[in-house]
């Protein structure tokens, strides 16, 4: 496997002592960024592999992942497996793609209670969705809603990409097709202004409960009532593979790849991103490590928050009702282990040897965990699983 030349895990190494200190950040933002620094290390332990050629008999160590859903080193396989099961359950009719935002101004809010925000979009977004299916085709519509909460920059910028299929039970129980006669689903500017109240009435509810509301916080409130709220909504998509094949590029991301990380240096990061505000042109920034990591630990999701959520006749209780409508693709071979899913997925076997190209590795001695690495820049915590 091709390494990038530099990783998040060398910003944390370089910078993480220096970004507790200044930033403060919380115990569960740090043992996430420890995982990430430790991941595919020796410090994670792992295993020694030998061909099982004789006339070979190349040698190999493998380290193991830290699972880490921030982790851009972690998602290639779980994205690729989430998106078989997918298609294996989608709908077979069309989708729609629509994308709730919400104005920059609340990230102030957003910041004080980030659990609570982010629960706040994804029951806001589904109960306009869910109205708008009842008011405009006497239906219960189902979507899938996926969070994202960042900038090409790796700014403050919650939205919810949701798919949301073209059909619906009605009232009597019978699936019908919805949104076969216009370009769109809904009206998107009755649809934000609806998105608009809910949300802001859900958000000044807790903040009076949580005696939060100050006239500073009100005056954010006010403004953010006065201004048209946007949501972006797509024509329909294609067939159910196709659906899965284009909701799956949004499943996994995590808030920047190491792709992206262009050099680390005395100076800081530097990183390339897409301005949208010039035609969406490739430019380049550079942060102080500090503030790289101040923005990236932004985008760690609280302990245990779900930020996939399936809701309508696509949640699980809906299954037998809609089972006429499943994808019926042949490809699934349920009786596969992961790794040969993977090896079909991805037409490489990370089993077979680099060198002779026909032997396969065999584990031949377990590599322990370090438990006291001398480089860690703060003490270890045992839950690297989040």
């Amino acid at each position: 496997m091709i390494r990038n030349e530099f990783e998040i895990a060398h910003v944390v190494k370089r910078f993480g002592a220096q970004f507790r200190m200044l930033s403060r950040p919380n115990n569960y933002q740090l043992t996430v960024l420890n995982a990430l620094q430790q991941c595919r290390t020796a410090e994670l332990g792992g295993h020694k592999d030998r061909c099982d050629n004789p006339h070979c008999a190349h040698e190999r160590f493998s380290y193991n992942s830290c699972g880490n859903r921030h982790c851009p080193k972690c998602q290639v396989a779980r994205q690729m497996l989430w998106a078989e099961d997918r298609m294996r359950d989608a709908l077979n009719v069309k989708h729609f793609h629509v994308v709730f935002t919400v104005p920059d101004e609340l990230n102030q809010i957003c910041l004080l209670d980030n659990k609570f925000f982010y629960s706040s979009l994804f029951a806001c977004a589904w109960d306009t969705l869910r109205s708008f299916g009842y008011s405009h085709y006497a239906a219960e519509t189902g979507a899938i809603c996926v969070l994202h909460t960042w900038g090409q920059n790796l700014s403050l910028h919650p939205h919810l990409h949701c798919l949301v299929s073209c059909a619906g039970l009605s009232l009597r129980g019978k699936l019908v097709d919805i949104g076969r006669q216009g370009k769109y689903l809904y009206p998107v500017k009755q649809m934000s202004a609806v998105f608009r109240a809910k949300m802001l009435q859900r958000l000044k509810q807790n903040l009076k409960k949580k005696n939060l509301l100050t006239g500073d916080i009100q005056q954010i409130i006010d403004c953010c009532y006065a201004k048209p709220w946007v949501v972006y909504s797509e024509p329909s998509l294609g067939n159910a593979k196709q659906i899965v094949a284009y909701l799956a590029k949004y499943t996994h991301r995590v808030a920047i790849s190491n792709t992206r990380i262009k050099n680390i240096d005395e100076l800081g990061v530097t990183f390339s991103f897409k301005d949208y505000a010039d035609k969406a042109n490739q430019k380049q920034m550079t942060l102080t490590g500090v503030e790289f990591l101040r923005r990236f630990a932004m985008h760690i999701l609280p302990r245990g928050f779900v930020k996939i959520r399936y809701y309508g006749i696509l949640a699980s209780k809906y299954r037998e009702q809609v089972k006429t409508l499943k994808s019926k693709p042949d490809i699934f071979q349920l009786t596969e282990t992961r790794q040969q899913r993977m090896v079909r997925l991805t037409g490489l076997d990370s089993c077979r040897c680099s060198k002779c190209k026909t032997g396969y590795m065999l584990v031949v001695e377990i590599l322990p965990r370090i438990r006291s690495p001398d480089n860690v820049f703060y003490p270890l915590t045992s839950d690297l699983n989040c």
